[in-house]
């Protein structure tokens, strides 16, 4: 298939798959802890804290069938696996992290805005539930 370029708008572009595996729940933070180097699995699982052995897994699968992670297997008891990041891995990885950065730079706003928008929908339930004062 020749793609000189993608459209993620488009169902059947296959960098919409790969914009999913990167922008899901674990796929930039798998990538963002390998911008650091070669990690084990085990390492990888430590430092994405609350990430399951099977998510774990299928990120990997995902991101190394894209062409972002290489996965290299050595002959030794227990087994050892290393992860680390292809070229574009390591540019892809690079921009999660910038992104990764901001959003922990502004965590502030983003509490302050979400309690903000609980006090609304609590004041709208609370008006709502309010009796009527009205006599007829």
């Amino acid at each position: 298939m020749d793609i000189s370029r993608g459209n993620c708008y488009n169902a059947d572009c296959p960098a919409r798959a790969v914009l999913g595996h990167v922008t899901g729940r674990w796929g930039g933070l798998v990538l963002g802890a390998l911008t650091g180097g070669t990690q084990r699995y085990s390492e990888l699982r430590a430092r994405i804290d609350g990430i399951s052995e099977k998510m774990l897994a299928q990120t990997l699968r995902d991101l190394e069938r894209d062409g972002l992670v290489i996965r290299r297997q050595y002959p030794a008891v227990p087994p050892r696996v290393d992860y680390t990041l292809t070229p574009g891995g390591m540019e892809v990885a690079r921009r999660v992290s910038d992104l990764i950065g901001w959003l922990q730079d502004h965590v502030g706003e983003f509490v302050s805005a979400q309690e903000q928008h609980a006090e609304k929908l609590q004041a709208r339930a609370s008006y709502r539930r309010a009796p009527s004062t009205s006599s007829g």
